[in-house]
């Protein structure tokens, strides 16, 4: 019976639309950048110390930055690659993504064109790693385009099509992140969106990054187009003292229907205490404790509908 349903659904395009269902399960991911200073600057955790902390906390999945690879923005070997893959695996963890930085709102054709090569390469690493999804930026407002949204918007999109139409050949979703840059809105957002025009392309819902006076309403907005998530541990930026209100943003996720993984990233501001909570950056106490409340959340939202 279930066959001939599936069967149904083909036959109808449901699938093909690409319909959300509601009252979908989704799982916890711990996104690498959380750990930072500590991979990068000080070197004091390597990426396989990453996950091993990840699955220790019970983590679902990892998200692995592209910049944490040794030797980023070179592709790194597939020997690295595998015994990333392979230990991951023995822990028990997804690789839910990856991302790059890129600067798709430069209006250099050549910056741009070197971006949209380095995107596809690390796509061809998201193939090998088994990530779903690879996270792009859309880039900075560039100096002298403050008031040209739509001049850089449509040469933004051709490098954005590019890479989707290659994620598409790969099996790779491609998703923009809405962060407090060229995108600080869900509008500006999605007007992105639809102008790619694909089903290989949607957002990466950060949840911390949009510059409006009701976050909630952005989130809620774009959570149809999104591919994977940040969620961050306030709604108005890493200098603001209101914590997210997980509740809240796990009733918009349960509501949208969105399948997927909820990667965390907490954040330190260099040279500044931090309000969220008021104690010194350290990703060891921290990232456990945000976890801790989003499990909370997502164990009362979902078996509040059961």
């Amino acid at each position: 019976m279930k066959y001939m349903v599936a069967l149904c659904l083909l036959s109808s395009g449901l699938f093909a639309q690409n319909v959300k269902q509601s009252g979908s399960a989704v799982k916890t991911s711990l996104n690498a950048y959380s750990f930072n200073k500590n991979i990068t600057v000080s070197k004091t955790m390597t990426l396989s110390q990453m996950l091993d902390f990840a699955a220790e906390q019970n983590f679902d999945a990892i998200d692995i930055t592209a910049y944490f690879f040794p030797g980023y923005p070179k592709v790194p070997s597939d020997e690295v690659i595998n015994n990333v893959k392979r230990r991951a695996f023995e822990l028990g963890l997804d690789i839910s993504g990856t991302g790059v930085k890129n600067d798709f709102a430069n209006p250099d054709p050549a910056v741009r064109a070197a971006d949209v090569k380095l995107v596809k390469e690390w796509i061809d690493v998201a193939v090998k790693l088994g990530a779903p999804v690879i996270r792009v930026f859309a880039g900075p407002v560039p100096k002298g385009y403050e008031n040209k949204w739509d001049e850089v918007a449509k040469y933004m999109v051709e490098s954005l099509k590019e890479c989707a139409e290659y994620g598409k050949q790969r099996g790779v979703l491609v998703g923009v992140q809405n962060h407090g840059d060229f995108l600080k809105t869900a509008d500006e957002t999605i007007k992105i969106v639809k102008m790619v025009n694909s089903e290989w392309f949607g957002v990466i819902v950060d949840t911390g990054y949009f510059i409006t006076k009701d976050p909630y309403i952005d989130i809620e907005k774009i959570m149809p187009y999104a591919v994977n998530l940040q969620v961050k541990e306030s709604p108005f930026g890493p200098r603001s003292p209101i914590k997210t209100d997980l509740p809240r943003l796990l009733k918009i996720i349960n509501k949208s229907g969105y399948r997927g993984y909820l990667p965390i990233e907490t954040l330190e501001i260099k040279g500044e205490p931090r309000p969220v909570p008021d104690i010194p950056y350290d990703p060891f106490v921290l990232v456990p404790a945000f976890l801790k409340d989003l499990k909370a959340a997502i164990h009362n939202e979902y078996q509040a509908q059961n």
